[in-house]
């Protein structure tokens, strides 16, 4: 048996097929372990063409036609029927995979016998995702934040998927993707995540026609969300797991439709997007789900549920104001990291900090976002950490490749006066080259530092930024491992922290040594003069 079969559903995909077999004809496990299954569905271009050619040039190539089924559900599902591999990668017409994917995850997923292994994602339409922090073997929906990803490029067992009559919908189906992963994620007893190399690279084309790029039909959208919230209830037991996969779907695909921007917009479709998710949120999420949700997009619910998208823009209207305020102290190396303290918060379009008050024994939402607010001028906090955290995050520029370097960071309430509490995200920085990259050494180029946070259901990115303009540290470059490469941290030219590794952009040689005090407190010659006196004379 093989080992792996790639599934590529295809139509009129034109030179992007040669773009994408690049990388799928090239890959580590070796032709003699995998095969490519293309499946055309009556593509009207020269697509078939192009796919028959490659299937003569290259014998673990097979390719299927079949009449248009208008998407790609019923391709997926018959290259899957026609894979004669242990394993089923899905692939995407216009997307490519990293030379090393299919070995890396059919080793992990063979070693732990997984339903379904996840390799980290990348590319010019990926956004960062923490769910690839880093590598685990064995986990599941309770356990990990599997839910935050639920496109279907991955691999999957293959007697799993026919097991569980686990299948995409056919014909016109928005979400086939979620509805696929609902049903998948929720019968998986073993899923492993590849987070230290980039497995699956979404690309965004140069013409703009993405598989994925399609409008939205109101009543046909939720009504298919309402059938990925109805596949969760059908294949997961009512409690704690259940809650937490429909959390994601309630706080991302619902309340992004009442909240900024959208809801800030002009977009015709507000009013009507509203209805719609109000009514599929009455009807189909138990109560346990919107109070397990952190204080304001608890709020956002609640306002939801009591038909008030007046009040509903009113909010989004001051979320949208609140911004990150990032504080960064000196970096500086300690063993073998590059470290540095940090402190975040958010505040006010005034300046001023996002706080919590204290009122006879409860911790309410700061008044400036709940003046105003029909029924909820005295919203309580609930617990002011749920959902709370920070962390590092690393952007290697030109690769489009996200890391998240484990630091230390905790979230905290402090005292800010006046019955008034501030929430803080604060720790140390903790970035090693040699292990940053999802446990394994940062690669070659320049890596962009920057924080996220997110506390009481706001989330923000801050970039972390110093004093200077586009210097390198002083005294702060190193050389590290086997064979040696040179780390040169800096700050670029709009004083944001990076990491230049292997000399990519700045040359060791040009790192200045460390900066003597009085270079560093700038003391103009007029005072230096005197003032060295006196420390001569006070050190006699």
């Amino acid at each position: 048996m093989l080992k792996v079969s790639v599934v590529v559903p295809v139509y009129n995909a034109g030179p992007y097929i040669e773009k994408c077999a690049e990388t799928l004809l090239r890959q580590s496990i070796g032709p003699d372990a995998y095969e490519v299954v293309y499946v055309d569905d009556g593509s009207t271009d020269d697509s078939a063409e192009r796919l028959d050619r490659l299937a003569e040039r290259h014998p673990h190539v097979r390719v299927h036609h079949q009449e248009n089924s208008g998407w790609p559900g019923k391709p997926r599902n018959v290259g899957a029927r026609m894979s004669r591999g242990e394993y089923v990668q899905f692939v995407d017409q216009d997307d490519e995979l990293g030379l090393e994917a299919l070995e890396r995850l059919y080793a992990l997923g063979k070693r732990n016998g997984s339903d379904i292994v996840l390799g980290k994602t990348a590319g010019t339409m990926a956004g960062s995702s923490n769910v690839f922090a880093r590598t685990i073997d064995r986990c599941t929906v309770e356990t990990h934040t599997l839910f935050e990803s639920l496109t279907p490029h991955k691999m999957f067992r293959r007697e799993f998927l026919l097991e569980n009559e686990i299948r995409f919908p056919e014909g016109r189906c928005r979400l086939e993707d979620q509805l696929f992963m609902a049903h998948a994620y929720s019968v998986a007893n073993c899923v492993s995540v590849v987070g230290d190399y980039p497995c699956y690279y979404w690309m965004r084309r140069e013409d703009g026609k993405n598989t994925s790029s399609r409008g939205l039909v109101v009543d046909e959208y939720f009504g298919y969300l309402r059938k990925v919230v109805q596949t969760v209830k059908a294949h997961t037991r009512p409690g704690p797991v259940q809650d937490k996969m429909l959390r994601r779907t309630y706080r991302v695909e619902i309340l992004r439709q009442v909240s900024e921007p959208y809801a800030l917009s002009s977009h015709r479709q507000i009013e009507e997007r509203y209805e719609a998710v109000r009514k599929l949120v009455l009807e189909e999420f138990p109560p346990s789900v919107l109070a397990g949700l952190p204080a304001v997009a608890r709020l956002r619910g609640h306002l939801l549920e009591q038909g008030r998208l007046d009040a509903l823009c009113l909010l989004a209207g001051r979320t949208k104001q609140m911004a990150p305020r990032a504080e960064l102290g000196r970096p500086r190396w300690h063993e073998g990291a590059l470290t540095a303290p940090v402190r975040l918060h958010l505040v006010h379009a005034d300046g001023k900090p996002l706080t919590l008050v204290e009122r006879r024994g409860r911790l309410l939402l700061d008044p400036a976002l709940t003046e105003g607010l029909p029924g909820a001028e005295e919203w309580e906090a609930g617990d002011p950490l749920n959902a709370a955290y920070g962390e590092i995050r690393l952007s290697h520029r030109g690769q489009h490749i996200g890391w998240y370097p484990e630091s230390d960071f905790g979230v905290r309430l402090e005292d800010a006066g006046r019955g008034r509490k501030k929430p803080v995200v604060s720790g140390t920085m903790r970035i090693d080259p040699l292990t940053a990259a999802g446990g394994g050494p940062l690669e070659r180029g320049v890596h962009d530092v920057s924080a996220f946070f997110q506390f009481l259901g706001l989330g923000r990115s801050a970039a972390l930024r110093g004093d200077w303009k586009s210097q390198p540290l002083a005294g702060q470059a190193v050389q590290v491992g086997t064979p040696t490469r040179t780390v040169i941290p800096y700050w670029t030219a709009s004083r944001q922290l990076a990491i230049d590794i292997g000399e990519f952009y700045h040359r060791l040689s040009d790192v200045p040594g460390r900066v003597a005090l009085r270079q560093r407190i700038r003391v103009p010659a007029p005072v230096r003069r005197p003032l060295g006196k006196v420390l001569r004379y006070v050190r006699r």
